[in-house]
């Protein structure tokens, strides 16, 4: 799905990132962590095509992303608020991106429901801009504004930033349901250890912009991640 070859982004004399190899195959629930300034933004920016790399190329689905937009058509993702249309209403919003996929109002409306729960009558039926809302109810209708395109592939950057515990252990379990039912494939940074660790199959640790670990999940990934990064201190 994802193909990073000696990718690099330089801003002057300071290296941000530096990526030989990277490789996150179709299916997969890929979990990025690491500290401020490690380069996890800058890598999913590279990946969207909103910055231009220093050297290298990232391919999604066989393409070029900064030679060709075909990926667009499948791919979604959720990076900052800048994402949304503060002028909208949630469901406006929806509508929009709905439409772009080329789908009908009714089944928006019916593809919605399912995040009912999630959204815990926060969202929908407010008679708010989404610039009115708060932080949390702004990352909700973003990420679920991705998860509405229906796309195989699904990136989203720090998730659970902003939204309260009860909002993360429901967004668990709808991202773990999502990848179950539907084989996308799932982009996520986070500085969540135990919540990327629980929705993740895969983690790669950025370290100073190099991928410093990269392993399959297990019982011990917690502790190891916890580990590594009190040895940062």
């Amino acid at each position: 799905m994802i193909d990073i070859n000696l990718l690099s982004k330089k801003y002057g004399e300071q290296t941000v990132l530096d990526i030989d190899l990277l490789n996150i195959p179709s299916g997969q629930t890929f979990g990025l962590v690491g500290n401020n300034g490690a380069g996890k933004t800058t890598l999913f920016s590279l990946i969207l095509d909103l910055i231009e790399p220093t050297t290298g190329v990232v391919k999604n689905n066989e393409v070029v992303v900064s030679k060709d937009e075909r990926w667009k058509t499948h791919t979604a993702a959720f990076v900052d608020e800048q994402f949304l249309i503060g002028y909208l209403t949630p469901e406006e919003y929806f509508y929009f991106v709905g439409g772009l996929r080329n789908m009908k109002k009714d089944a928006i409306k019916a593809a919605l429901e399912p995040y009912k729960d999630f959204f815990h009558g926060e969202v929908l039926g407010q008679k708010k801009y989404i610039r009115d809302l708060s932080k949390g109810n702004q990352k909700k209708v973003g990420i679920v504004g991705t998860l509405l395109s229906n796309t195989p592939l699904v990136i989203l950057d720090e998730p659970f930033a902003n939204l309260d515990p009860t909002t993360q252990i429901r967004l668990k379990k709808l991202l773990k349901e999502e990848a179950s039912a539907t084989g996308k494939t799932f982009l996520i940074s986070s500085h969540d250890l135990q919540h990327i660790t629980d929705v993740c199959d895969r983690i790669v640790v950025l370290n100073k912009g190099k991928i410093v670990r990269d392993e399959r999940t297990s019982s011990k990934t917690l502790e190891e991640l916890e580990t590594f990064f009190q040895e940062q201190l």
